[in-house]
């Protein structure tokens, strides 16, 4: 940490020696790297420029976010921090049915209660063939006190009947098909294709949608708008892990309201879009 502050410092020096030189006067038609300019000069990709992880570290403001740099100081600041609900649960049984019926426990329900809920429920049942034979009124009560309790019995009741009727008692591990679930929304449905297969996705939370605009990362209305960016813009080594990380991260560090900035591991470069107070 102490090199890459004296390299940025040498970076920082060297820029303003930069500005102090007045620029020559450019002829018409050149660009302020002297040479002509080109109309149809194609500008390299965000995604080209972080290819190059040895490049400097952005420093201006009109500059790209070091994203591979963000991502290696966050995996190092994550080993302290309390892993997602969601992913310990896959961590300890890696079974897709268990992964989709812990992600729609955990919507809107703290962690320890989405844990502890799902514990109750698959003591109960084990498997879609065993829980579609449990009333709703059981699961309800099995599930209790996790946000809308009523609503997500029935739903987590109806999955079950149709895994059975549709799939032969199996998650399908295609994102279009576990869309087609009734209720199951694309973040749940990443969550099961990442965290229960092991297939590449993006799952866009909360977190992931408004630190990601808080970097400049992406500019996205919602996390809809989000997945389909990153797809774009992130590097595909990134997408099993960004999750995770950038929940942690959202939970811990950069919270919606107020971010503790003056703990941030990534608080030199990032350029803090959005926020207007933080601690």
């Amino acid at each position: 940490m102490r090199l890459f502050f004296r390299e940025a410092v040498r970076y920082a020096i060297r820029m303003s020696k930069a500005r102090q030189t007045p620029p020559a006067p450019r002829t018409k038609g050149q660009s302020a790297s002297g040479n002509r300019a080109n109309p149809k000069h194609t500008v390299r990709s965000p995604r080209h420029r972080e290819a190059h992880t040895d490049a400097p570290l952005a420093l201006t403001s009109d500059s790209k976010f070091p994203i591979h740099e963000a991502i290696r100081r966050l995996r190092a600041a994550a080993r302290s921090w309390q892993a997602p609900v969601v992913t310990l649960m896959a961590a300890q049984n890696q079974s897709p049915f268990h992964v989709l019926i812990g992600c729609l426990l955990s919507l809107r329900t703290q962690d320890q209660v989405t844990a502890e809920a799902a514990r109750r429920l698959f003591s109960l049942a084990k498997s879609p063939a065993e829980l579609a034979r449990v009333s709703v009124q059981a699961i309800a009560k099995t599930i209790y006190p996790v946000g809308f309790y009523r609503t997500k019995a029935r739903v987590i009741h109806d999955i079950c009947k149709t895994l059975e009727e549709r799939y032969g008692g199996n998650v399908p591990s295609e994102l279009d098909e576990l869309l087609k679930l009734k209720g199951v929304g694309r973040k749940t449905a990443n969550l099961v294709v990442t965290k229960g297969f092991g297939l590449p996705g993006i799952c866009v939370d909360t977190h992931v949608h408004r630190i990601s605009n808080r970097w400049g990362l992406v500019t996205t209305k919602t996390p809809e708008q989000t997945e389909r960016a990153l797809r774009e813009l992130l590097p595909r080594d990134y997408w099993l892990e960004y999750n995770d990380l950038l929940v942690a991260f959202g939970q811990t560090i950069c919270r919606p309201l107020s971010p503790l900035c003056s703990k941030c591991p990534l608080q030199d470069i990032c350029p803090r879009k959005g926020v207007t107070r933080s601690r």
